[in-house]
């Protein structure tokens, strides 16, 4: 029996990565993010690599895509459990973000406007540089926040559990 050599693709320059959203109270995960971790490759990237005031997929490769596993509070705007597709348009003070239904997509090129489940904008804050592009999740006085993080921008985005949204009201 004869073995023939597979050809492997080369190690892609922005991997994939996943990040969860859990707390101690609830053991299974309350977020799951699927995305792209980008590399940064000029002396600015919003503005320069990503430009700003226009549509962005919020990693690279296939569109990042945002699972809720319940019904959560993005943004202080009501989110119905499902999987979205992230993405933001960067401003030098405040982004754009927006959560659209339009799933399985390479980039922003199949971006379609009237699929928006969320639009929210959020400041941009300034903070240390980090070379790849990474989106992660921190909690703040009891506040939880998806945190989007790239050069030196950061962009905390609140989210919160239905259960939290109603124990405040």
């Amino acid at each position: 029996v004869m073995s023939f050599a597979q050809k492997f693709d080369q190690l892609d320059k922005a991997p994939v990565d996943i990040t969860y959203l859990t707390t101690k109270k609830i053991p299974k995960p309350l977020v799951k993010v699927v995305y792209s971790r980008p590399q940064k490759e000029s002396d600015q990237v919003f503005g320069d690599q990503v430009p700003y005031g226009e549509i962005w997929h919020t990693g690279a490769n296939e569109a990042t895509e945002v699972k809720f596993f319940t019904d959560m509070s993005f943004g202080r705007k009501l989110v119905k459990a499902g999987t979205y597709v992230l993405h933001t348009i960067p401003g030098e003070t405040e982004w754009t973000i927006i959560l659209n239904s339009n799933t399985d997509t390479w980039g922003s090129y199949f971006y379609d406007e009237t699929k928006d489940v969320v639009r929210i904008k959020i400041p941009a804050k300034e903070a240390e540089v980090i070379y790849v592009f990474s989106i992660g999740f921190k909690e703040d006085f009891k506040n939880t926040f998806m945190v989007l993080a790239w050069d030196s921008t950061r962009i905390d985005i609140p989210l919160a559990t239905q259960d939290v949204i109603l124990a405040k009201i």
